[in-house]
């Protein structure tokens, strides 16, 4: 059974970093790079996200408030105080992961409606401060944010680089970087989901009661995967900084929580591969509806709504069991 589940847990990575090496050959340009780079960094928030909301059953509506203190945090302290970025952006973590250890133990406790309408006062509050306190943040403005240096290297998309005799643009540079990122955060994941950990979680989606009885101690598993869901939006918010070189509050905002929620539930919940295809489809799909003009929103709504009432296991997880059930059917009519 353990052989298994790791053969499918690299299975399942080999595909991920395939389609991520044959990306770029079907990039033309630096605007196309930079929503690649988008997806992937949306991506690697929403696999952190899918551990809360699809594998503990935790609903999180204030998620993008981590994601804007991460980007703040490596902004202020790089600008300001002229801190070295991958330091400020391990330190943004640990204490975004802190305030939700904190902010979790109570808010935790609830279900169902209220444990949403907690988490989205608590991404209100994050974006009301980042947005009021002009003196550090820069208010409705913004700020700039210097690029991401890493051990003297200065990673800009307006760079070229040399790398192994060979010439690469500061966007590609960006899509490797954040490539790796997202492989390592879904094999943290998926090891996280194998682990006792894993099927802790599970049984608390489940039944909270039926998993209490068995001796799991579901406020300690809750708040541990509210706070690692946390340090995967205040990672990829901080990185996001660097490489946009600008940020405003609305990186926190309600609506941006909304999306990432949308991504999970769209992919799929509860699948890795699932939330990756979600945020992939709701990074890209407003560009490919530009056409549409005054009803690109119309379209996206009436996407979403009609795969939510003909798909609403999510759009992998039900092309997966379609398949698998033509598939048997195949097998069956032979036999």
């Amino acid at each position: 059974m353990l052989k298994s589940l790791t053969q499918h847990r690299l299975s399942g990575l080999a595909l991920l970093a395939i389609i991520i090496l044959l990306v770029p050959a079907f990039l033309n340009n630096p605007f196309q790079y930079d929503m690649a780079t988008l997806v992937l960094i949306y991506a690697t928030t929403v696999v952190g996200l899918n551990l809360l909301v699809g594998y503990a059953g935790q609903i999180s509506l204030g998620h993008a408030g981590f994601f804007g203190m991460g980007a703040y945090f490596s902004a202020v302290m790089t600008s300001r105080f002229d801190w070295s970025p991958v330091p400020t952006l391990i330190l943004g973590a640990a204490l975004v992961g802190l305030v939700a250890y904190i902010v979790g133990r109570p808010i935790l406790r609830l279900k169902g409606y209220y444990l949403g309408m907690a988490t989205l006062a608590m991404g209100f509050i994050i974006y009301i401060t980042l947005n009021n306190e002009g003196w550090l943040t820069g208010g409705p403005d913004g700020m700039p944010v210097p690029g991401l240096s890493i051990f003297g290297w200065e990673l800009s998309t307006f760079n070229t680089y040399s790398f192994l005799g060979m010439e690469i643009s500061g966007s590609l540079a960006w899509y490797w970087l954040m490539g790796v990122m997202l492989i390592l955060g879904v094999w943290i994941a998926q090891n996280l989901i194998d682990s006792p950990i894993g099927r802790a979680l599970r049984s608390v989606h489940g039944s909270e009661v039926a998993a209490s009885v068995v001796g799991v101690d579901t406020p300690k598993f809750k708040n541990l995967v509210f706070v690692v869901s946390a340090i995967y939006a205040s990672l990829m918010g901080s990185l996001y900084a660097h490489f946009q070189g600008f940020i405003t509050p609305e990186s926190a905002g309600f609506m941006e929580s909304i999306i990432f929620v949308t991504m999970v539930v769209l992919g799929g919940m509860g699948s890795t591969l699932g939330v990756i295809f979600g945020a992939a489809l709701l990074t890209l799909l407003p560009q490919l509806l530009a056409d549409f003009h005054d009803y690109e929103m119309m379209m996206f709504g009436l996407i979403l709504m009609l795969t939510m009432i003909f798909m609403p296991k999510g759009l992998l997880p039900t092309t997966q069991a379609f398949i698998r059930k033509k598939l048997h059917k195949k097998a069956e009519d032979k036999a």
